[in-house]
């Protein structure tokens, strides 16, 4: 089971906010938790796990429980790897809330491998497959489900997520290549891409380390931020794994010549911005 290294104090703080319009919690990782004024409240590819070392190394501290969430109306997945869909985090939040849980097929395939239904008290009515092209609404959110151009990962989705306060992006671990229908599509004004660097991992114990690139780079980042004409980028996952980790602020020179991002927000864990 998980252990926090945080106590309550999240679960907490998200569960006695009432914000104006929709407030953003970044949950380190890829994962965040939206909030709107009616209560409704969203997670997206929240992990709470130590990944598996020394491919995997968690480089921050599991920020709370899964069994302290007090609300929660749906779970959105992007794509079936461990830091994005994963029981131990995901289906406590599950078995508490009556949430509903909503991911691509690859995703849903690992809630089967690992026996949500059978290990923790989720229903199959829980388990929603979502399709490029989808659209379902969730209290005051109306969800779009969007391609993205993540070559590591199977059936992997983007999110834009379109709310009366504005509208939010969440892009999963893509990089640019497949969003520049969405940018024509939508006028976003926060959006979400993971950002980190190359780097030397070991496959396994024992295991020479090879060059990795798992996230886009500094000129990828922001060439994703144009095809999706972002107002304002949040980068995300450069914080979480040994080996990759970078740093967000060297983005400010980056992006400062091109038309997007209108505005670079830079959040630690546990950080809180509003759309």
């Amino acid at each position: 089971m998980v252990s926090s290294d945080w106590g309550e104090w999240l679960p907490e703080a998200i569960a006695n906010t009432t914000p104006e319009g929709v407030a953003i919690w970044y949950l380190g990782c890829n994962g965040f938790v939206l909030k709107d004024r009616a209560g409704t409240t969203l997670f997206i590819d929240p992990y709470l796990g130590t990944g598996n070392p020394p491919r995997t190394v968690r480089m921050l501290p599991v920020p709370f429980d899964p069994r302290d969430v007090r609300a929660a109306d749906a779970i959105l997945a992007t794509h079936e790897h461990v830091d994005h869909v994963h029981g131990p985090s995901q289906a406590p939040i599950l078995a508490e809330t009556g949430a509903g849980f909503h991911a691509p097929p690859a995703s849903i395939a690992v809630t089967d491998e690992e026996a949500w239904t059978d290990e923790w008290n989720v229903s199959e009515d829980q388990l929603s497959t979502v399709d490029v092209g989808d659209t379902f609404e969730v209290g005051g959110f109306t969800v779009n489900v969007e391609a993205a151009n993540d070559p590591d990962a199977e059936d992997p989705v983007s999110y834009v997520i379109e709310h009366e306060a504005g509208v939010f992006f969440h892009g999963g671990d893509a990089r640019p290549g497949a969003f520049e229908s969405v940018g024509e599509a939508y006028d976003i004004d926060l959006g979400v891409l993971a950002f980190g660097s190359v780097g030397m991992i070991p496959d396994g114990i024992g295991e020479e380390p090879t060059r990795t690139r798992w996230y886009s780079d500094e000129n990828e980042i922001v060439e994703a931020a144009n095809e999706l004409r972002l107002d304002a980028l949040l980068p995300s996952h450069w914080d979480m794994w040994k080996g990759m980790n970078a740093d967000p602020t060297a983005l400010y020179e980056h992006v400062r010549s091109f038309p997007y991002p209108k505005r670079l927000d830079i959040v630690e864990i546990g950080d809180r911005v509003d759309l």
